[in-house]
């Protein structure tokens, strides 16, 4: 066990007074470091001061002090707007936590606030991230800032998994004791505080609290911390049902901090007042059960801790994370994993995308998926997060199957690669989704977008269940010979179709847009899997009789672009450009070198009428306009149109954008996309019109 986590589980008085004695070189480092960056060119270099009330590039930050969070400061932040989630929870994940032990993850990746700060999107292609969301029931962003309010982008992408998202509430330290007499002075103050969260967490749409008060409090302070704890889970349901708020195992019921490592009658109080508790990692084989047993019927909102840094944790963390979910399942009470970053932070080998699966493979194998989609209509998916299953570190599968960041896509997100070696005749099989789609009168289309070489085929496999739950299998096969298609599949699936329609994709050959139909009213849909083959030529009855087999295996390559599924004659209808109301603010104007000025502004819009909830992203771009002698504003400077990035919410900060001289206006158009993936055409879009300064 290591030194730390030792003194932590066996001498926590010793382990209080080191944070508290870290708390105070810290504050005396930070201060030598500010006095210094005043004095001569030490502070030349160093960064501006955050002020969050003047705009600039969105970023995500947290709340260090009570009076930022007494004055409500943040919702005067110019960075506000831009961190307000705007993908609602998924309805199956909406009322509370489903009755089952669940799986936690507190992501705790580098302190927080890293790559995923910058609410637009950052430059580092290789940043952390999680894809395996279908193994996750709730997902907590941590730091250890007293206020973490999780970046839109871990909520947005959660929600639309049906996983919900908690930001952290932390005292610790000395200056968390000194935080803590404040917060707990009075009830009032305690319920102030509790209403400041919730407002909070409305506010930017994410759904509740991990409450986590590592420090020593006097016992008289105890009927002010429990008062707090209860006002939080009382007006947090009453504003967002369904939110939770979890208590970590940290201070006692005594005013001791002491971490228990199970649930006893030292925390059993603050667990009765909320939605659950994080046990600390610490726990013996033993403790899964004594706590189920103290829990009682609540034994699932026992979510006992994994440090996957091993850190003192129950089996070792890291590689052996398995053996600490085995206990935990065995014993039937949820689990709560801490700092799956791990993988990314110490650069497992061979490379993060490789190890992450690997890592995620092990909790997959110990305790299987706890979210399903698609679940409702349209769905899609450009394969940021498909449900693919880590295949092992032996090579002895013929096709191998990874998620392609990097190169570009079909339309936008990632592929799916599918490259080996294939038998003529012979198939192979990859899951893409595990879903609980009930299908209604109206048939569904599935279309999806491949690009392949050779005679490589990629089709879909769709497996339903009736109401009686008779399993049905569907193979929607790839254009070809029909005949032939048939007498290879047949026997193997229930239903084999061909596709309706084949298109090129606009701009590029390569892609290949098939579409097929399905009429299976009643039914559910439970599983889409790839399936890769080869086609077969036609053979003369000579050339059949004198072939002894297929032939070695020969090289298959495919890659997976995208996939939709929506009801039949459900295309979107994209609002005419002139539904939309948009805006700029905050413009600004400065020089630049040779005759250019660059531009910053926030470009906001909103739809007039309708339900923009249809619309879930914005394809935002800039065209550069010079005038003609007759004064029309219709020249070009260059071909096409400048991207600039993707919008979630309804609005976006241009930064310093260069505008080169002679440019006598910059049109921004915000293409809009629809929930299946469909976008309008950039000249019907909405638009921001803005006349050059001094042009």
């Amino acid at each position: 066990m290591p030194l730390r986590a030792y003194i932590k589980t066996h001498h926590p008085r010793v382990f209080s007074a080191l944070k508290n004695l870290r708390s105070v070189l810290s504050t005396i480092m930070e201060e030598t470091s500010a006095g210094n960056n005043q004095e001569g060119d030490a502070g030349a270099d160093a960064a501006p001061r955050f002020d969050p009330l003047i705009p600039g590039v969105p970023i995500s930050y947290p709340l260090k002090t009570l009076e930022e969070l007494e004055s409500r400061a943040y919702f005067k932040s110019f960075h506000y707007s831009f961190n307000q989630a705007a993908v609602k929870l998924q309805p199956a994940g909406g009322d509370g936590v489903p009755p089952r032990r669940r799986v936690m993850v507190c992501h705790d990746m580098a302190g927080g606030y890293t790559d995923d700060r910058f609410v637009q999107g950052g430059k580092n292609a290789d940043a952390y991230s999680i894809w395996h969301w279908y193994l996750i029931d709730v997902f907590v962003y941590f730091s250890h800032d007293l206020v973490t309010l999780p970046p839109p982008c871990w909520t947005n992408t959660a929600h639309r998994h049906g996983v919900k998202v908690l930001g952290t509430f932390i005292m610790e330290w000395d200056e968390g004791r000194k935080r803590a007499d404040k917060l707990l002075s009075t009830k009032d103050s305690a319920q102030m505080y509790a209403e400041r969260l919730t407002e909070l967490a409305v506010a930017l749409g994410f759904d509740g609290w991990l409450i986590n008060m590592e420090v020593n409090l006097d016992p008289g302070q105890i009927p002010n911390l429990k008062a707090f704890v209860s006002y939080l889970s009382e007006t947090m349901h009453s504003s967002l049902p369904g939110s939770l708020v979890i208590w970590y195992d940290s201070v006692t019921v005594d005013g001791e901090l002491s971490w228990q490592n199970q649930l006893n009658d030292k925390n059993k109080p603050f667990f009765d007042l909320c939605d659950g508790i994080f046990v600390n990692y610490s726990w013996e084989e033993d403790f899964p059960k004594l706590s189920a047993d103290v829990a009682g019927d609540r034994k699932f909102d026992v979510y006992m801790g994994i440090d996957v840094f091993g850190r003192g944790t129950y089996g070792g963390g890291q590689w052996t994370t398995n053996v600490a979910l085995d206990v935990i399942k065995k014993n039937d009470v949820s689990a709560a994993i801490f700092a799956p970053g791990w993988v990314y932070e110490t650069r497992q080998p061979p490379d993060f995308q490789t190890a992450q699966s690997r890592w995620w493979g092990l909790v997959e194998k110990s305790w299987g998926t706890v979210q399903n989609y698609p679940k409702i209509l349209p769905f899609y998916s450009n394969f940021d997060q498909p449900f693919i299953e880590y295949s092992g570190d032996s090579t002895t599968q013929p096709i191998q199957v990874s998620i392609n960041l990097k190169e570009a896509s079909y339309n936008g997100g990632g592929n799916i690669s599918f490259i080996g070696t294939l038998d003529d005749g012979a198939e192979f099989m990859a899951r893409l989704f595990q879903g609980e789609l009930l299908l209604g009168n109206s048939p569904v289309d599935f279309t999806y977008s491949v690009k392949s070489s050779g005679n490589s085929l990629l089709g879909l496999a769709l497996v339903l269940s009736s109401a009686t739950d008779e399993k049905k299998s569907i193979l929607l096969a790839a254009s070809g010979n029909t005949l032939l298609t048939m007498n290879q599949f047949a026997r193997h699936y229930t239903t084999v179709i061909m596709p309706r329609r084949v298109t090129k994709a606009e701009g590029d050959s390569k892609w290949v847009v098939q579409e097929s139909r399905i009429n299976m009213a009643g039914h559910t849909l439970k599983e889409i899997r790839a399936v890769c083959y080869k086609s077969k030529l036609e053979k003369s009855a000579e050339a059949v009789s004198n072939t002894l087999s297929d032939g070695p295996p020969s090289e298959y390559y495919a890659i997976l672009g995208d996939i939709k599924i929506t009801t039949a004659g459900g295309n979107p209808k994209f609002p005419p450009s002139d539904s939309w109301l948009v805006d700029g603010q905050f413009v600004s104007w400065t020089s630049g070198s040779q005759g250019t000025k660059n531009l910053s502004v926030k470009i906001s819009w909103q739809l007039k009428v309708g339900n923009a909830d249809l619309f879930p992203k914005y394809n935002i771009y800039v065209n550069k306009l010079t005038s003609t002698s007759s004064g029309n504003q219709n020249l070009k400077l260059s071909e096409g149109n400048e991207y600039l990035g993707v919008a979630v919410a309804k609005s976006f900060y241009v930064a310093d954008l260069e505008v080169p001289s002679g440019i006598s206006s910059v049109k921004f158009m915000i293409q809009v996309c629809g929930l299946d993936g469909a976008w309008q055409k950039i000249e019907d879009s909405p638009f921001l019109l803005l006349q050059v300064e001094g042009s």
